[in-house]
């Protein structure tokens, strides 16, 4: 299972690596598959993701990134309303086809997945933004990988370590939150210097720490979420398309939440 793991990561890396460093049509273009792919594995779990309000909200996907693509920014929020309005359309003239809960999780999909994860390409064209993106993945797979670190090494010490979220999550603890949200800000300083000493960026290392400190402390709340859905619905993974780790939902919840959040503390207080 670690080999397996091992592999689907390295093979995931690279591929954000050769999308992102790309930027233009072939980060939309792969954002918008992973997003429809996402969207489809939560609406399996009601097992409406091939039903019309489902297809409808795929092509809402595909225009919304398509205006993104063409840098028509001022139409996004029209289009995040019009997709609304028109699958609470589909809701009404098909009643009682489709139950009030699965139109809220058809919507929630859009929104959470498709709309969230926009961020990502919206973040790569801000001036800077080719060095600002990576900021993104640091602050959510730096604070996961050293929020288990920190906990491992501090459940040995006497009384052991205080649970974060008991019910949902066990294992998580304070102590590995707190070494997780002090290690991505440390990340984001390093990779900040770093880059302006070998990249040329032009970089505000303390900038970077306060943006990847909060995207870290953002990014634990979307994998809570993410593992709260789950464990609503009875599930273990959200898909097998990655093996050892399950679906895209098992593995970008928390870049879901930090991208919207890296974008903004960029914008208004990169500046």
């Amino acid at each position: 299972m670690f080999k397996t793991r091992l592999i689907s990561g390295i093979i995931l890396v690279l591929i954000a690596l050769l999308t992102i460093i790309s930027g233009g049509w072939v980060l939309i273009g792969t954002l918008g598959a992973v997003s429809v792919i996402g969207m489809s594995e939560l609406y399996r779990i009601k097992n409406i993701h091939l039903t019309p309000p489902a297809v409808l909200m795929y092509t809402g996907t595909a225009a919304y990134y398509i205006l993104l693509a063409f840098d028509r920014t001022e139409f996004l929020w029209p289009c995040v309303l019009a997709v609304l309005i028109l699958l609470l359309a589909v809701y009404v003239f098909t009643f009682p086809a489709y139950k009030a809960d699965q139109i809220m999780m058809l919507y929630f999909g859009f929104f959470y997945v498709a709309v969230m994860m926009s961020f990502i390409y919206r973040t790569r064209v801000l001036e800077d933004g080719s060095w600002i993106v990576w900021l993104v993945f640091l602050a959510s797979w730096g604070c996961d990988t050293l929020a288990y670190c920190t906990g491992m090494l501090t459940r040995r010490r006497p009384g052991g370590n205080h649970q974060m979220s008991p019910v949902l999550s066990p294992k998580k603890s304070v102590e590995g939150a707190v070494g997780g949200v002090a290690g991505a800000a440390l990340l984001g300083a390093l990779y900040a210097l770093c880059a302006n000493r070998f990249g040329g960026a032009r970089l505000d290392a303390a900038v970077c720490a306060v943006i990847c400190g909060a995207g870290g402390a953002i990014s634990m709340v979307g994998d809570l979420a993410a593992s709260a859905v789950k464990r609503d619905f009875g599930i273990k993974d959200y898909g097998t398309l990655i093996p050892g780790h399950g679906g895209i939902l098992d593995r970008f919840d928390s870049v879901i939440f930090t991208a919207p959040i890296i974008y903004y503390l960029a914008v208004y207080v990169g500046r």
